[in-house]
C-alpha cells in the first residue's frame, strides 16, 4: 500500500521557496504539491507549472478554500508570518512556517493560543533540527552524556557567503508585484540580523541545552560588522555563551561545543545550502572513544517537511520546533536586545514587545 501524502500549498514564490520548499515537496516521500500562491502572477505561474502544482493561485484566501490543501508552507516576509498562520489555522489547515515565527512577543503569544484552540499542527522551519549530525548530538545529550556543564555555540556569517552560495544556487527569480511590510525590514541591521541569523543560534542553543532562563548580552559594531556575545543561564543549571557575528572576515563559521558529565560534543556546521551534515564528534568518557555519524542524507528542508507530514498524517511526535519553541525564541531575542540596551541581565519570562 502506498503511503498517504499530505496535500501542501506553498504561500510565497520568493527565494526561500525557490531554493528550499518547492524542491522539498517534489522530493518528499509523503507530500504532494496541491497549490502555490503568490501575488505576482508571473512567479506563481512559472513555479507552479515547473513543479507540477495542481492549482495556481494569486489570492491566499482562495488557496485556503481548496479542501485538497491540507497544510500550508508559509515562505513570505517575517512581518506577515503570524497573520498568514492565523488565517491558515482558521481555515483548518496545518502550518509549516519559515523562521522566525514572528517579530514581537505579543503576536506570537496570540498565535500560540490560536494553535492550541485549533488542534492543528504548527511547525517552525528551524531546519538545523533535521541535520543528521545535530540530531546525533541531541540523542547523545539526552541518553548518554549525563548532566550538562556548559554549552558554547556560534553563528558567524562570512563576508564571502554570497560568493559561495551564488555558485551553488540557481538565479533567484523576482517578480514585479512583491508584497513587503511597511518600511525596509533590512534598514535596522541589529533587528534584521537577529531575526534572520540570531533565530538559528537561539533555537540551536535551546534544542541542545534546553530552556533558557536569562541572558546578558553585549554588542560591538565596527567597520560594518556586528558582534553579539551573549551569556546564557539554562534552566538545567548549565551555563552558556553564544557568539553571533555578521560578518566575519573568514569562511562561514558555525558550530558548538558542549561539556557534560559523561562526555562531550563538538560540531562544525556548514552553510545550509551545501546540504552537508554537520561534522559532529561525540566523546564517550567511559571508553575514551569518539564517534561520528556520516549523515549522508542531509537535505534538511526535505527532511523537516517529511517530519512535519508525519506529525500531521500519523500523529508522530513533532521533531521540529513547535509554537512553544517559537514563543521562547522570540522572547529570548527580545531579551537579548533589552540586555544590550540596558547592560543588565534580563530574564526571558520578563521579555515583552518587539525586536
Amino acid at each position: 500500500m502506498s503511503e498517504k501524502k499530505l496535500g501542501i500549498g506553498i504561500l510565497g514564490c520568493g527565494p526561500i521557496s525557490q531554493f528550499a520548499h518547492f524542491e522539498s515537496v517534489q522530493k518528499s516521500r509523503n507530500t504532494v504539491l496541491e497549490a502555490v500562491c503568490d501575488a505576482d502572477e508571473e512567479l506563481a505561474n512559472r513555479f507552479g507549472r515547473f513543479y507540477d502544482a495542481r492549482n495556481i493561485y494569486l489570492d491566499y484566501d482562495q488557496m485556503l478554500a481548496n479542501p485538497r490543501v491540507e497544510a500550508v508552507i508559509i515562505g513570505i516576509s517575517d512581518a506577515f508570518h503570524v497573520p498568514a498562520a492565523l488565517k491558515a489555522l482558521t481555515a483548518g489547515k496545518h502550518v509549516l512556517c519559515e523562521k522566525p515565527i514572528g517579530v514581537a512577543v505579543e503576536e506570537v503569544e496570540e498565535l500560540d493560543a490560536a494553535v492550541r484552540k485549533s488542534g492543528r499542527v504548527l511547525q517552525i522551519g528551524h531546519m538545523l533540527r533535521f541535520d543528521p549530525g545535530i540530531e546525533s548530538a541531541k540523542e547523545f545529550i539526552s541518553t548518554k552524556m549525563g548532566e550538562m556543564l556548559a554549552l558554547k555555540a556560534w553563528y558567524c556569517d562570512s563576508t564571502h557567503r554570497y560568493q559561495l552560495t551564488d555558485a551553488i544556487q540557481p538565479l533567484a527569480r523576482t517578480g514585479a508585484r512583491v508584497l513587503r511590510p511597511d518600511g525596509d525590514p533590512k534598514a535596522d541591521k541589529q533587528r534584521y540580523f537577529m531575526l534572520a541569523h540570531g533565530s538559528h543560534l537561539v533555537d540551536l542553543a535551546r534544542y541542545l541545552g534546553g530552556p533558557i532562563l536569562a541572558v546578558q548580552a553585549r554588542l560591538n559594531q565596527r567597520f560594518g560588522a556586528h558582534c553579539w556575545f551573549i551569556d546564557v543561564d539554562f534552566k538545567s543549571g548549565a551555563i552558556g555563551h553564544l557568539d553571533l557575528t555578521i560578518g566575519v572576515r573568514m569562511d562561514w563559521h558555525e558550530g558548538f561545543q558542549i561539556y557534560g558529565e559523561s562526555g562531550s560534543a563538538s560540531a562544525k556546521i556548514y552553510n545550509p545550502w551545501f546540504y552537508k551534515s554537520s561534522d559532529v564528534e561525540l566523546f564517550h568518557e567511559d571508553g575514551a572513544t569518539t564517534t561520528r555519524v556520516l549523515g549522508a542524507d542531509a537535505h534538511f528542508y526535505r527532511r523537516q517537511l517529511e517530519g512535519f507530514a508525519e506529525s500531521v498524517l500519523l500523529g508522530a511526535p513533532m521533531r521540529g520546533a513547535d509554537i512553544a519553541d517559537g514563543v521562547a525564541s522570540i522572547k529570548t531575542m527580545v531579551a537579548i536586545a533589552h540586555s544590550v540596551a540596558s547592560g543588565k541581565r534580563v530574564e526571558i519570562d520578563a521579555a515583552k514587545g518587539a525586536l
